[in-house]
């Protein structure tokens, strides 16, 4: 019976065979070699056990052997992440004829894979490809460094709702790291019920009404303004614009920017909108009003003002009614609540904006304090989760 090659020799055919078609696929490529690296790890020396016998050493050794020959990518650090990376991806390659071809035609099918989801993807929307990504198995168009941060996601709905949300709306690394620190999948779905949690969890963010496109509160840390600083409302709609892309990235998927100061001249007197938006999804207007301060009844008032005219003199033939949003730094959700009334249609929002990113417990007070407060018009809010992506 032939010797068993060591673990570093077989690590070694797998990344040799990864570096032969680097040039045509590296980020699939880089994440099925790595996947590989850390099967290797868990099943043969571990054999399938999670907690390592063999110790930190083995891979320290491991790890010095491997970065004498391909370099610092192969850390102890690093090792760790892959294999983590394949506790927590077990079915990354779901095909069973994949799974047991050998580690150089594994590598080599990598390009015929990603070739194939690449021509079925290809002018879809982002909604319907929400709804064909399998969170959980590779790919393509995610990165080693995608996977990576999503690793520190510890709950596995919240993890594949991230790994959802990545693909259908191409996020960067940066982007998900940032939507994962945002606690954006919180911020969903707390006011959730069982089925709302299973939605995000399997077709990630759907908009279907306007509220499914508000979110409360907005994380607006991108402005690099202290939360102290005290400014006035253009001062804030300028640091938006000079931040669209990111603020784009922070109201979610849908929305377009359309203009900012519009105006709006009724018999001599002139009016102006603050921001206007048009969400591709719903088919909309959306006109924004920016508040430095406390919310008011009038504030409210002035926003319907808007909306109607827009109802009535901008909307164009297959456009659905507008929406209206207000952001604030603070709001009396009574106020909010008897200003628009039991019978207001759900086209006013108010949302709270912060110019931090908010600890978990932070953000729990807020939507708590939230789901309180809110009418019908507004949401309906539902039973909270009690737990986090992060498992803290």
């Amino acid at each position: 019976m032939s010797r068993r090659p060591s673990l570093y020799n077989r690590i070694r055919m797998i990344l040799e065979s990864a570096r032969s078609g680097v040039l045509r696929t590296v980020n699939t490529t880089q994440v099925i070699a790595n996947w590989l690296v850390g099967r290797e790890i868990v099943e043969e020396e571990q054999h399938g056990k999670r907690r390592a016998s063999y110790g930190k050493k083995a891979i320290e050794a491991l790890s010095k052997k491997l970065q004498t020959t391909f370099g610092q990518g192969y850390s102890v650090q690093n090792l760790f992440y892959m294999r983590q990376f394949y506790l927590t991806y077990p079915d990354l390659l779901p095909n069973k004829p994949i799974l047991h071809a050998t580690r150089g035609e594994l590598v080599n099918m990598a390009a015929h894979f990603q070739d194939e989801m690449f021509h079925a993807m290809r002018g879809t929307s982002a909604d319907a490809l929400g709804r064909h990504i399998s969170p959980g198995t590779l790919n393509p168009g995610m990165s080693w460094t995608h996977y990576r941060t999503l690793l520190r996601v510890e709950k596995p709905e919240a993890r594949a709702f991230y790994e959802i949300e990545a693909m259908a709306n191409n996020w960067t690394a940066r982007e998900l790291e940032r939507q994962i620190n945002s606690l954006l999948y919180e911020r969903l779905a707390l006011s959730k019920d069982k089925k709302g949690l299973m939605d995000l969890a399997t077709k990630g963010q759907e908009v279907q009404k306007p509220g499914d496109a508000i979110k409360d509160p907005l994380i607006m840390e991108f402005l690099g303004i202290p939360s102290t600083h005290q400014m006035v409302e253009t001062q804030l709609e300028q640091a938006l614009i000079s931040n669209l892309q990111f603020f784009l990235l922070e109201l979610g998927k849908g929305f377009a920017f359309v203009s900012r100061q519009e105006r709006i001249t009724l018999d001599g007197d002139h009016f102006y909108i603050d921001l206007v938006f048009y969400h591709t999804i719903l088919k909309c207007y959306v006109l924004i009003d920016l508040k430095v301060g406390k919310l008011t009844h009038q504030d409210l008032g002035q926003l319907q003002f808007y909306v109607n005219y827009f109802d009535q003199e901008r909307v164009s033939p297959g456009d659905h009614p507008t929406i209206g949003l207000i952001l604030c730094t603070d709001k009396n959700d009574a106020v909010v609540r008897y200003t628009l009334g039991k019978d207001q249609n759900e086209r006013l929002f108010a949302s709270r904006y912060k110019l931090h990113l908010p600890t978990e417990a932070e953000l729990r007070a807020e939507i708590k304090r939230e789901l309180g407060y809110l009418s019908p018009s507004l949401s309906t809010p539902a039973k909270k989760s009690t737990k986090t992506a992060n498992g803290k």
